[in-house]
């Protein structure tokens, strides 16, 4: 299987704002519709990409370019393309991005009960910065998180 990720086009939009309601906004009213996701991918100041196989999207991330920090708002994988690497993949790509741009402050929420997502993020460099109480609506609780990405990690023996 070959994934090559890339900037998402706006004809992108539907199967993006679909897989977020499906994937990520489970449980909450849906936020991330398709005209929402369109401006994203015209905002000069947001970048969306996408993980594809082929022609379907595996996998996306929405990342907004802040005059500080950058904000990453949106990550999901498809359940069947999970654990090949396709959501680091993902974050590397907007992380080199970000540095490009500038920018070495990076955040992020999400549920507060996503203990993998969690994980994912430590793993990757991510720290607990926090809780924001009611973040999803009102009905969810969110943890935040951030990296330094000026920081370059410690090498393991």
């Amino acid at each position: 299987m070959s994934i090559k990720i890339g900037l998402a086009h706006v004809e992108d939009a539907g199967g993006i704002a679909e897989m977020s309601r499906l994937l990520i906004e489970t449980g909450l009213p849906w936020s991330w519709t398709e005209p929402r996701v369109r401006r994203s991918v015209r905002n000069p100041d947001t970048a969306v990409i996408v993980a594809r196989d082929r022609r379907r999207v595996a996998g996306f991330a929405i990342m907004e370019f802040l005059d500080e920090h950058a904000h990453l708002n949106l990550l999901a994988v498809r359940p069947g393309y999970r654990k090949q690497g396709i959501g680091s993949a993902l974050i590397h790509w907007l992380e080199s991005s970000a540095r490009t741009a500038g920018v070495f402050d990076i955040r992020l929420e999400l549920r507060v009960q996503n203990h993998a997502a969690q994980r994912f993020y430590a793993k990757l460099g991510y720290s607990p910065a926090g809780k924001r109480a009611g973040y999803y609506a009102g009905i969810e609780d969110a943890v935040c998180m951030t990296r330094d990405l000026s920081v370059v990690p410690e090498a393991r023996s």
